[in-house]
């Protein structure tokens, strides 16, 4: 596959001009669409094709996973591709995350506790549900507004990379069976799954993450504010609307995803752990069907009414995947879902694609203005790899906790905080293309790597023995805990450098208090019920825990001075809920 020699430049330099270009990108969804725009962007005038095998336009409710946006991927098509008016004319602006938890059978929503927004977030940190289609129909248009060449109905049968030539050299195929080649100093893989540059390289990496997912579209709207017409129940939302949510059905081992789309259709998705629900139970729309009938009666009942309104049926078994290496100075990369996937749940997708195509651009623009980019691969590579990793552990081994409303809560609560003080703030400052440069917040990130596998290791061990039902409040919003809030607006202060270098820091100390005071309101529970002997060791356990306990040192420290509420933990009913230190 990689070869070199000066007649492969000798002949580059024959190419007609159309086949000589800076950057190549193979393949035309949304992570390739999105990076040439950024690199167009960013460097006006960079020669960039996008080859994509099929055809353009593609229907307009492409199925696609990525149909949810969180703040970084809102943050990026918005602000650094300048999308907002499609965003806002074609698109749907999403109310936020919210799950509802198992309760009695599943046949009454407004039995099940509730997380989600009360009223509607900042405009500053928008996020979106997205028609695939549609997105990928207007990238591909402003693209070619912008200068670029996009040429789908072309397969790249053939990649040789030749990083001691000047160009690599591309074999492409057209739908007519027309053959060339195409010259091209960088060759960027955005192939999504078939991943072309690593299957060739050898880079795939597994993960310990296992779960199954099927997904289809219904074309119609499934609203979950019709499910039940109890007034109280509406009551609890003070503005925007559910069915705008990502509404997520949470149960033992799986949970279920309502997406509401701007074509009008809605995306329904199961989402499962396979020691738990095997894929044979799920793998065809009817088999999904009744698995739906069992664990989500009311929600299939909506699916039955509409069935003949379904659109597709998509499959994706063990669909968590790594890679050893993402960018190389030798003028390749991997973007999007060509090098790592990782979960739904929260929607990381679009995230990942964000920092992938801003490290990407920045390698790139640096190499094209002539700067020895070798140290800067290295650093973007590890820089991203950690990001991932560090968000894989949010999810393996992790999907047996949907079934424990309380401990599943109360780490959705933490998680979101953790996206938001920590990625968040850096992805929406443009700092992790600097980090290199940031010696004290490399240092800061590993602090909070450390304390994040070691939370979600105790999300675990907690789910596993505490598993008796327990009475708790039963509409949870994100804005309850006034730490959201500052955490959520937190991230688009504009900050300049040296105030951001001091919140930095003053974020990963409170998600290290943060994490203390779980660890030990949890253990004080542990320690009140002496006559359980799984609750009594399993205390035992994590008292011996040196790191558990330096993170519950660092809460100690700093309570008394700084009162933090226990709420976010404990999640008691209204009435029970006094002296949290709080907002209401």
């Amino acid at each position: 596959m990689t070869g070199t020699s000066a007649m492969n430049d000798r002949g580059a330099a024959r190419t007609a001009p159309d086949d000589l270009v800076d950057v190549a990108v193979v393949g035309g969804g949304a992570a390739g669409l999105t990076l040439a725009l950024q690199l167009l962007g960013q460097r006006p005038g960079t020669r960039i094709v996008v080859l994509e095998r099929q055809g353009h336009p593609v229907p307009e409710a492409t199925h696609k996973v990525g149909e949810s946006t969180v703040e970084i991927a809102g943050y990026y098509l918005r602000e650094v591709l300048g999308l907002e008016h499609h965003l806002q004319s074609q698109q749907l602006n999403k109310y936020g995350l919210r799950m509802f938890f198992s309760k009695d059978g599943n046949d009454d929503i407004t039995r099940r506790v509730e997380l989600g927004h009360s009223v509607r977030p900042p405009g500053a940190v928008g996020t979106y549900q997205l028609d695939r289609g549609r997105l990928e129909n207007a990238l591909g248009h402003e693209l070619l507004a912008r200068g670029a060449r996009f040429l789908p109905g072309t397969k790249v049968e053939c990649v040789d990379l030749q990083p001691d030539a000047e160009h690599h050299r591309l074999h492409v195929r057209t739908d007519d069976g027309a053959t060339r080649q195409i010259h091209a100093k960088w060759v960027v893989d955005a192939t999504g799954r078939a991943s072309l540059l690593k299957r060739r390289l050898g880079l795939a990496k597994k993960v310990g993450h296992r779960a199954n997912a099927v997904w289809f579209r219904v074309g119609c709207s499934i609203d979950v504010d019709q499910w039940s017409d109890d007034p109280d129940w509406h009551a609890r939302i003070e503005e925007g609307r559910r069915e705008l949510s990502t509404n997520h059905l949470m149960g033992p081992g799986y949970w279920v995803w309502l997406i509401r789309l701007a074509s009008g259709s809605t995306s329904v998705g199961i989402v499962t752990d396979p020691d738990l629900h095997g894929f044979e139970q799920l793998n065809r729309f009817e088999r999904a069907l009744e698995w739906l009938d069992r664990h989500e009666p009311q929600c299939a009942g909506i699916v039955r009414r509409h069935r003949d309104k379904l659109q597709d049926f998509r499959v994706m078994k063990d669909y968590a995947y790594s890679c050893e290496q993402v960018f190389s100075a030798d003028r390749w990369c991997l973007a999007g879902e060509a090098g790592v996937f990782l979960d739904p749940l929260y929607s990381p997708g679009l995230d990942l694609i964000a920092i992938s195509n801003s490290l990407i651009t920045d390698l790139v623009t640096h190499a094209l203005d002539g700067d020895d980019t070798a140290e800067r691969a290295a650093i973007h590579n590890q820089v991203f790899l950690l990001i991932a990793e560090g968000w894989l552990s949010i999810y393996e081994k992790q999907y047996a906790l949907m079934g424990n409303a309380r401990v599943m809560l109360t780490k959705v609560i933490w998680d979101t905080a953790v996206y938001w003080a920590v990625p968040g703030l850096l992805y929406f400052h443009d700092v992790l293309r600097h980090l290199g440069d940031r010696p004290d917040m490399v240092v800061g990130l590993a602090r909070f790597s450390t304390a994040s596998q070691e939370v979600q290791r105790f999300f675990r061990e907690w789910s596993a023995v505490d598993d008796e039902p327990r009475d708790q409040a039963p509409f949870v919003r994100f804005y309850d805990f006034d730490f959201m809030s500052r955490l959520h607006i937190g991230m688009t202060a504009g900050l300049a450098d040296s105030d951001l270098a001091t919140q930095f820091e003053a974020n990963i100390r409170f998600i290290e208090r943060l994490s203390g005071q779980l660890v030990a309101t949890v253990l004080e529970e542990f320690e009140a019920e002496p006559w359980n002997p799984a609750k009594r060791e399993q205390a035992r356990r994590w008292r011996a825990d040196e790191a558990l306990m330096s993170l519950v040192e660092v809460h100690l420290r700093e309570q008394e001075s700084a009162p933090l509420g226990d709420q976010w933990i404990r999640l008691r009913p209204a009435d029970e809920a006094v002296g949290t230190g709080e907002s209401r």
